[in-house]
């Protein structure tokens, strides 16, 4: 899926903490520092990262303080999220954006992190400084049985600077020869529309939207789509982006109410073209995302490009 460059690999130095739910396991914090070693990662474990207090990683000042620390660490180049759970919610109003975004490292995510992408690019506005990453959890993606070796090169050559684009496969055949260019936005489902009508939620207009979710039945699903399509957002995007959504169990009561409805449901009352199989969600094989950064969008039949 990958394409990259041929520059050398660059040393990266690598900072793992929890910004959001508690770490249940601190063993899989480690596991995911052993196989970044491995790769040739020089890795920090930030203090607070297997902090346990009430469901969160940790207090809301314990959590701001490793961000800061992270920002301030000299050494540091990349800042990756152990898990998500729940937590950022209650951070993105005390949260110093300009210093983060000033600091220069790259912060990676997904699941709970997407609050905290989204009011960077609110907070700071398009810009190379605003750009964080949708991508593993570390003691999710990378510390898993069911790793993919995939999912970590991604993340590897997209921290380099070496990704030039990826590639996926789409169901999606009515959009063959589509071709746009707009600002790549997007995240959790659930996270996003929680965000509606505050500060937090970036307007952006002819961007290039990706979602995805884990837990939610399609009849919420619908309902949050729904939702953003009502808001204005879905309508005002040049394409959306369906990753993985898991996790849930169909009722009798559904009676055939299935994903693919809600698919079909959102396609037929949003002109905007929408595209599914996006290698993003809580399952083993995830592309690493740049939120806010210009991307081009290329449609082959069912192949899907990503250039950025």
């Amino acid at each position: 899926m990958p394409q990259k460059n041929d520059s050398s690999p660059e040393q990266l130095n690598i900072a793992l903490f929890s910004p959001s739910g508690a770490v249940q396991e601190a063993a899989r914090i480690r596991m995911a520092a052993k196989l970044l070693t491995q790769a040739g990662c020089t890795v920090k474990i930030d203090q607070s990262a297997a902090l346990k207090r009430m469901r969160f990683a940790g207090t809301d000042e314990e959590r701001i303080g490793a961000f800061n620390r992270i920002a301030e660490d000299k050494n540091v180049q990349v800042a990756l999220a152990t898990r998500g759970g729940y937590g950022l919610s209650r951070l993105l109003d005390q949260l110093d954006y300009k210093k983060l975004a000033a600091s220069g490292k790259k912060w990676v995510g997904m699941s709970d992190f997407t609050a905290f992408s989204l009011a960077m690019l609110a907070k700071i506005g398009p810009s190379k400084e605003a750009i964080t990453y949708s991508g593993p959890q570390a003691t999710a993606q990378l510390a898993s049985a069911e790793f993919d070796e995939v999912t970590l090169n991604c993340f590897l050559e997209t921290m380099r600077g070496q990704l030039e684009a990826v590639g996926f496969k789409t169901d999606s055949s009515h959009v063959d020869g589509l071709d746009v260019k707009g600002i790549l936005w997007g995240g959790n489902l659930a996270m996003l529309t929680s965000l509606l009508g505050t500060a937090y939620l970036p307007k952006i207009k002819g961007g290039i939207l990706f979602l995805e979710d884990v837990g939610e039945h399609p009849y919420r699903i619908e309902r949050m789509l729904l939702q953003l399509l009502y808001a204005g957002v879905l309508q005002a995007q040049k394409a959306i982006l369906l990753g993985h959504f898991t996790a849930f169990k169909l009722t009798p009561n559904d009676r055939g109410y299935k994903l693919k409805t809600v698919i079909d449901y959102i396609r037929a009352h949003c002109k905007v073209p929408i595209l599914t199989g996006l290698p993003a969600g809580h399952v083993p094989t995830v592309l690493t995302l740049p939120i806010g950064q210009k991307t081009q969008l290329l449609v082959e039949g069912r192949n899907a490009f990503l250039v950025f």
